[in-house]
């Protein structure tokens, strides 16, 4: 049903300032600069491996607009929307109908990319509050045009998602839904006992999807936490980014055995970022 997360949304209230944090940070150059007339918003993206990334602002009036206007409101900028990517968005409406949720048929979207006029088109499913759980997410089927890939990175930049980090206060709804609505793979579900917590991993399209669970006694409820990027060196990462003036923490081995680490403390408009190689 689901094969990939299509893209994150981080939304931001300066979107040329945004861009040029993210510029830094990720070491690469935005592949798509454009607007959402309909929906009163403007993006720029960034393009990797095995997702994109979409910094959203508002701009003019809409849906889209009053939606990035109540999350600056509420809580600021920072990561606000995950986004499924299906092969096909009818086939994927008439089988969670199946299963028994109440599924408006898809809305069709389109975006112009200012810098030469070229056109993306795409088909999105809106989901019902039972499936998205407190999280702003949706599935989407692009249906004309392809975004611009990046110029080959350097071992220095940001090229691949590691993982999204999802916290629930219920992980075995988490996993009615992902694993068995969704279709996806439940690669680990594990209590760490120090930490307190329950730990389910779920893979997809090269990335995974960390979730971390903290019991308590409220309504069921999933946020969206932060995002960790792949790099080839982190030393060369480290390097880039203190030259580039971006605050990191010094590179140190992560929980996970062959991988090291370091955290991005700058110029992420609140969200917490990670980077990590992996060295074997």
């Amino acid at each position: 049903m689901i094969n990939s997360i299509d893209h994150l949304i981080i939304v931001v209230k300066d979107l040329n300032t945004a861009a040029k944090n993210y510029q830094k940070v990720l070491g690469i150059d935005p592949v798509w600069k454009g607007e959402h007339k309909e929906l009163g918003t403007a993006n720029v993206l960034f393009n990797f491996k095995n997702t994109y990334l979409e910094l959203l602002s508002s701009k003019g009036e809409g849906l889209g607009s009053s939606l990035v206007n109540d999350k600056l409101n509420k809580s600021g900028e920072g990561l606000a929307g995950i986004v499924f990517g299906t092969e096909d968005i009818n086939k994927t409406r008439n089988l969670l109908i199946e299963k028994g949720f109440k599924i408006d048929i898809p809305s069709e979207g389109e975006g112009i990319n200012s810098s030469n006029q070229a056109i993306r088109k795409w088909k999105n499913l809106f989901l019902p509050s039972e499936l998205t759980r407190g999280i702003f997410s949706f599935i989407i089927e692009h249906t004309h045009g392809e975004l611009p890939s990046t110029d080959p990175c350097s071992d220095a930049a940001l090229n691949k998602l590691d993982h999204v980090v999802i916290n629930t206060n219920d992980s075995d709804g988490f996993i009615d839904i992902y694993k068995d609505v969704f279709g996806t793979r439940l690669a680990l579900d594990k209590v760490i006992e120090h930490w307190n917590s329950r730990i389910l991993f779920f893979r997809t399209n090269k990335t995974t999807i960390e979730v971390i669970e903290k019991k308590d006694d409220k309504q069921t409820f999933d946020s969206l936490w932060g995002l960790a990027w792949e790099v080839e060196s982190i030393d060369k990462a480290h390097k880039r980014l203190v030259k580039e003036g971006v605050e990191v923490t010094d590179i140190k081995s992560g929980l996970k055995e062959n991988t090291l680490v370091a955290t991005i403390k700058s110029h992420t408009n609140n969200v917490p970022t990670l980077l990590i190689e992996h060295t074997l």
